[in-house]
């Protein structure tokens, strides 16, 4: 199963007894604290959990796989996930 939004939001709503309106609300407004963060070049620290990173990409060579040929890739920023010590015990505790 994979987690989506509306789980979120309906988790937040059964676990604090909260409106579904004000676990939406909740949810959004995380998720677009976290968009502005990034996209400003932060990164995102969630204790016990890991850390969102923004990594730059230089100009690079590639290869276009419908025709082989190569081009060349722009440069780029990228976000990536390390996550915590906390987090790796509680996955590999089973």
């Amino acid at each position: 199963m994979k987690l989506t939004k509306a789980h979120l939001v309906h988790a937040i709503a059964e676990t604090n007894g909260l409106p579904r309106k004000k676990a939406t609300e909740t949810v959004e407004t995380l998720l677009e604290i976290m968009k502005k963060t990034l996209a400003s070049g932060e990164d995102v620290l969630i204790s016990g959990f890991g850390k969102f990173c923004v990594k730059r990409k230089s100009e690079r060579k590639g290869r276009n796989p419908a025709t082989g040929g190569d081009m060349i890739l722009a440069p780029r920023r990228v976000v990536t996930f390390k996550y915590s010590g906390i987090l790796r015990d509680r996955i590999n505790s089973g």
